[in-house]
């Protein structure tokens, strides 16, 4: 299940940043934003599946929990090196004409994402954004 961010208005950098102190605090998701999608590219490749004919969906991400250390690091963003290795999304799941995406480890009940969108709430409500959230099985 996938948690879709978009964001109305600016400081959107600054409102992409709020989402990402978020998610680390969360260890039920993943991200993905488009900053880390830009940058992920060069370090990016298809993971492949037991068997040799077959791809599956999944990125490999070279050196990933280093990526995810540096980046958060960088932009300011306290995290925990256990949480560096699950952080950045790996499904390949494109953000389209969304900002930001929480991809969820498992199906969240009512009450993890009223918890969401209170911490979404709380967070942007500074800033001055607005927000849509839409949420899809994947």
């Amino acid at each position: 299940m996938i948690s879709f961010i978009k964001i109305y208005g600016p400081p959107i950098l600054k409102a992409i940043r709020a989402l990402e102190k978020i998610a680390v605090q969360i260890p039920e998701v993943c991200i993905m934003d488009t900053i880390i999608s830009h940058q992920v590219p060069q370090y990016v490749g298809r993971k492949r599946s037991q068997e040799p004919s077959k791809t599956s969906g999944d990125f490999l991400i070279a050196n990933a929990p280093e990526f995810a250390k540096r980046y958060f690091i960088s932009s300011g963003i306290e995290i925990h090196t256990e949480r560096c290795h699950n952080i950045i999304s790996k499904s390949g799941v494109s953000l389209g004409e969304y900002d930001f995406f929480f991809e969820w480890f498992e199906e969240p009940d009512q009450e993890k994402m009223s918890e969401l969108i209170i911490k979404i709430d709380q967070a942007l409500a500074p800033l001055g954004c607005l927000y849509s959230i839409t949420t899809e099985k994947d």
